[in-house]
């Protein structure tokens, strides 16, 4: 399956919110001004702040391919990043694509479609932009909604041993994993966290 057949674009409008509440949403680019408040959701959302120093260190070295944040009003409640990532495959070549995360909501909006929203409109964005395949580590009930399959199927992994279920990628361009087989490796920053 790849992206181009089953894409659905959208990036603002209404969501249902708590309570059965309507809730607007914008998605939009990182701007500046949302460093800071784009840090403290990583750090809140995961166990340590690990995630919110990659994607500063990500930002930092330029490196931030697309970085979306989704604001309930004034309010920033989620983010989502995407920054290189290669597969090296047997014989030395280099193949070039994306990797998506880390991807954040604020616990108090989780659940509510945030999430989804971001990784829609990334992919949509990444489609547009011509970028082959995405890959990501991530939950298992969560990625296959969007098309992501098992990287293994592909004949690719991560350079580092994680279980297969968890590890997954998506043809952004219809047959760009055709033939491909090989080792994942994301930007160097996510050896540093």
């Amino acid at each position: 399956m790849s992206y181009a057949r089953d894409r659905a674009i959208g990036s603002s409008g209404t969501i249902e919110g708590q309570a059965g509440r309507p809730m607007r949403l914008e998605i939009r680019d990182e701007m500046p001004a949302d460093e800071t408040s784009i840090h403290a959701l990583n750090a809140a959302a995961f166990e340590t702040d690990a995630e919110a120093r990659l994607v500063d260190a990500l930002r930092g070295h330029g490196r931030l391919q697309l970085s979306l944040v989704a604001l309930e009003g004034p309010l920033l409640v989620g983010h989502i990043a995407f920054s290189p990532a290669t597969i090296t495959q047997p014989d030395g070549a280099v193949v070039e694509g994306i990797g998506l995360g880390p991807m954040a909501v604020t616990r108090m909006r989780q659940r509510l479609g945030i999430g989804s929203r971001l990784v829609r409109t990334g992919l949509d964005r990444l489609w547009v932009a011509g970028h082959p395949f995405c890959v990501v580590l991530g939950h298992a009930g969560l990625y296959p909604r969007f098309g992501f399959e098992r990287a293994s199927r592909f004949g690719i992994r991560w350079e580092r041993d994680v279980a297969d279920e968890v590890f997954f990628a998506l043809e952004l361009t219809h047959g760009a994993l055709y033939g491909v087989s090989g080792v994942v490796r994301y930007a160097p920053e996510f050896a540093l966290v």
